[in-house]
Parts: C-alpha cells; structure tokens; sequence
C-alpha cells in the first residue's frame, strides 16, 4: 500500500470540486456549529511534478480540545476503505489527508506521520468549509519538510505549497449546473420557485373561474342583467383553449414524447456501459496484478531454495574434504 514517491517533491496541488464538495459535506454531517473538525484521506495521482487531488474519504476521527496531545484517527478503516476504493479505480493512490481546520495544529505533524505509511510525502490540505476567506480559493496544501537544526536535533515544519482549483469536464458540467441556484444563500432554488409560482397562478386561476361561474349563476338567475362584453370576453376564452381531441396533436405529443424518452434511454445506455468498461478493465489490471504478485513470489521462492541447495551441496562437499583429511 505504500507508494515510491521518496525522492518526489511537489510544487503544485490541483484539488478537484469533488473532493471540496465531499469535505464541505463531511462537515456540515458532523461538525457543523461545533468547535469540531473533520479529518479524511486524499487519493489522486502524481503527474510530474504536480499532485492532482482527484477523490477522498472521510475517517473516524477525535482530538481532546483541552489536550492537544490525545487525538485518535482510525488508520485501520482508511486501509479498508482504500482497498474499496482500488477496486473501482486502480489508478488512485493516497496522497495525503485533509482536514477542516481552519489552521495547522500542533499535533498535525504526528497525524501526518500516521499517512507517511501510505506515502513517504503526503500532502496535507486543509479546506475553508465556512467560507472565513472569502479572497482566493477555499484550500491551502502543504507538505512536511525536515530539517537539522545547529544542535543537531531535527525540526518537522510545513511547507506551503501553490494550490489551484481543476475540474475534468464532467465536473465542469455539474458544478455549473449546482451553481445556479447558490448565488444567493437565501434565494429558493429554481425548481422550489417554478412550483412556487405553479401554485400560485394555479389558485389566481381557481379565483378567476369562480368569479365567472358565479356571475353565470346569477345572471341566469336573473339576480343581475346580462352584459354582452363579458359574455363575448367569456367565450372568447373558450375559443382560444386548445382542442387536444384531434388526432394530429395527439399524434404529435406522443411522437415528441417518445423521441425524448429515446434520447433519454440512449444516454444512460452509453453511460452505463461506459461505466461497466471501466470497472471491467479495473478488475483485469487488479488481476494482473494479482498474478504478476504470485509470479514474483513463486520465482522468489524458487531462488531461495536453489540457494538453500547449494549451501548444502557446499556443507556436504566441505564435509568430506574434512573426513578425507
């Protein structure tokens, strides 16, 4: 589980809006109007000399607010949870942790020790989850640096590094499809509004029409006497309602419907075996993997035991030399 990055040292973390979303969520679920922060997992890739923060977990975590020294993350269900996580994409490593912050605490160079398991240089990024900057991007990474100090005792420090926001297209499209109803935190959604403003002319309709059918009643009642205006206004309206009883308009809805629901059909077909391809070559690189593992193993063994051989055949032919003399 390990990564070989020892000699790696980034200069640039890419976070990708997935990871910010499922931080911001992470929060809000547990910690939210707490003094509490959430601690998680970063998985990504490296690419050059750039880290790109592509996924994350969230992982049981407490810390003793009064005593900054007692603190507990499970690192058991963050093995668990990355084995799961290797199984839909071969490709992401750990790559460090996260935390909520909104700063470094002092017991954060022991939590980081905990990651150099996972990988000899993680990073650590801490993301703004209430918003407290509103100048720059909501995350700072950094990355642990030792040094010997002239006393000759070493001194772990972090190191900030240049952190930007990127997003694959996919996540272009989605962002901007949920930022269209966040521009204003107390405006209703679009969709609450549509239904808002139904009902709305829906109960303004309902008044109108009853307005109608009472002048109707009284007139022929012959409570109040007939004004044609209206009675030409009234039928007016009737005219103009749509006749949804011919054939052709029936024939037409049910064409444009079908053609939808066909698009519709055709997009998730594409996109669910998309998604099963992908998760068919992941488990054929795991395989592989798997076998190129027992293949080494299986050849290691093989050499150990031709050299437990030849030390016996030495012993054996030392031992007589030493019978002859």
């Amino acid at each position: 589980m390990s990564q070989n990055n020892k000699e790696f040292l980034p200069d640039h973390v890419a976070v990708h809006p997935t990871v910010l979303l499922s931080v911001v969520d992470h929060y809000y679920r547990l910690a939210k109007e707490t003094n509490r922060r959430v601690v998680g997992a970063l998985l990504g890739e490296y690419i050059e000399d750039k880290v790109d923060i592509t996924n994350c977990y969230a992982l049981p975590f407490e810390e003793d607010p009064k005593d900054k020294k007692v603190w507990y993350v499970d690192h058991v269900f963050s093995e668990q949870m990355f084995e799961m996580f290797q199984k839909i994409n071969k490709k992401e490593k750990i790559v460090g942790w996260y935390s909520s912050g909104p700063k470094i605490r002092p017991h954060d160079i022991e939590i980081n020790e905990v990651f150099r398991k996972y990988c000899e240089k993680p990073i650590f990024v801490i993301i703004d989850v209430q918003e407290k900057n509103k100048e720059g991007i909501p995350a700072e990474s950094y990355i642990m640096r030792e040094e010997v100090d002239q006393d000759g005792q070493l001194i772990k420090t972090f190191f900030k590094l240049n952190t930007t926001i990127e997003a694959s297209l996919p996540e272009e499209i989605g962002v901007e499809f949920m930022l269209k109803d966040i521009n204003d935190p107390n405006r209703v959604g679009s969709v609450s509004k549509i239904i808002n403003d139904k009902e709305q002319s829906l109960r303004s309709l309902i008044k109108k029409l009853t307005e109608i059918k009472n002048y109707l009643v009284k007139v022929i009642a012959g409570k109040i006497p007939v004004n044609a205006q209206i009675i030409y206004n009234i039928q007016e309206i009737f005219n103009l309602l749509p006749n949804f009883d011919t054939e052709s308009l029936i024939k037409a809805m049910s064409i444009q419907t079908n053609n939808n629901y066909l698009v519709l059909y055709l997009s998730w077909l594409a996109k669910t075996v998309i998604a099963l391809h992908k998760l068919i070559n992941n488990k054929i690189a795991i395989k592989e993997e798997e076998n190129m593992t027992k293949e080494n193993t299986k050849k290691e063994e093989e050499k150990n035991k031709e050299k437990e051989k030849e030390e016996k055949d030495k012993e054996k032919k030392e031992e007589k030399k030493e019978t002859k003399n």
